[in-house]
């Protein structure tokens, strides 16, 4: 009996944790989806050259290069096209001013 409490317990705290986790995907209802077409003339508008699109945990994902030449890569709810998440893989001697308040050598 005391194994399989351990395991109950060891079960509720894998659960908690997985449940935590999946708070990083979209929930939107595919009918209120806009199209991906939409996701990606507002991201070219910014500069961005898109390089793939697809849907990654119910999210857009698009990969590419902003104007700077940096890698990007950033999740957007498919209903709204709000950003979610965006991971900048900058190059060297990048300008970092377009990223707002970026920490830098010497601050």
């Amino acid at each position: 009996m005391k194994y399989l409490s351990l395991s109950a317990t060891a079960l509720a705290l894998m659960l908690a944790a997985g449940s935590a986790h999946a708070d990083d995907d979209c929930h939107d209802a595919v009918a209120d989806w806009q199209p991906r077409e939409n996701l990606r003339q507002m991201v070219e508008q910014h500069g961005w050259q898109v390089h793939r699109i697809k849907v990654d945990d119910g999210c857009y994902e698009v990969k590419g290069r902003d104007r700077h030449g940096n890698r990007i890569e950033a999740k957007y709810a498919p209903a709204s096209l709000r950003i979610r998440s965006l991971e900048v893989e900058f190059s060297e001697n990048s300008d970092l001013s377009a990223y707002g308040n970026v920490p830098t050598a010497g601050q």
